[in-house]
């Protein structure tokens, strides 16, 4: 894809989260990796209801910033991915509500943090790990990304939001969605003793579909 394609699909694609209310006022942020080996971010303190295709921070494949206005905060997060999984060719950070209110939740799994309800939530995401609080921008957040050795393509900072990598732009979205959609059914089901998929079927999907489930 060229650049000028790729700088339009982050821009639309990030107003259409904005839109459908993943991610309100400045919060978030959105990277993808370019054809020559950099990558494409969205700028400090901006709104993915309004992002600029010709003002998204421009890094070459050395990791400097060569274009563009003032990179996202929480770059080690997205550079963490980039480093352990190699085919990351985009990531996405949002601060979705029912994501959000599931990491705050007692008695969760920290290693597997959404209950197995729909096959997609197992295809798309594999097993999301919760990882503790930092105050935002912490350098620490891409350490603790990396500490996971490429296992993982889906985190949820507590008390902060989700984290996913994917293949392209649209992998990582459509990830991104269905961790929300999966949170929020949790949060529904809650004491409604759901029946969930059995660690049978689970595995059946992660065979199929060749699903990191590590």
């Amino acid at each position: 894809m060229s650049e000028s394609k790729l700088r339009e699909q982050i821009c639309e694609m990030a107003a259409s989260m904005f839109q459908r209310g993943l991610t309100g006022g400045a919060s978030g942020n959105i990277s993808a990796r370019t054809e020559d080996g950099g990558l494409l971010v969205s700028p400090t303190g901006s709104s993915f209801g309004s992002l600029d295709p010709a003002r998204l921070s421009r890094f070459d494949a050395a990791g400097i910033l060569i274009d563009g206005d003032k990179p996202t905060k929480e770059m080690p997060l997205h550079s963490a991915f980039y480093e352990t999984r190699g085919k990351t060719g985009a990531v996405v950070h949002l601060h979705s509500s029912h994501a959000v209110a599931w990491s705050m939740m007692p008695d969760i799994d920290p290693d597997n943090l959404l209950p197995p309800l729909t096959a997609y939530a197992v295809m798309r995401l594999g097993k999301v790990r919760l990882l503790p609080f930092f105050v935002p921008g912490d350098p620490a957040m891409g350490d603790a990304v990396r500490g996971l050795a490429g296992k993982r393509s889906a985190v949820v900072l507590a008390n902060h939001g989700p984290v996913v990598a994917g293949k392209d732009l649209e992998a990582a979205v459509y990830a991104m969605e269905e961790l929300e959609e999966t949170a929020k059914l949790a949060l529904l089901l809650q004491g409604h003793r759901p029946r969930m998929l059995t660690s049978g079927q689970v595995q059946q999907v992660v065979t199929k579909f060749d699903v990191d489930w590590d």
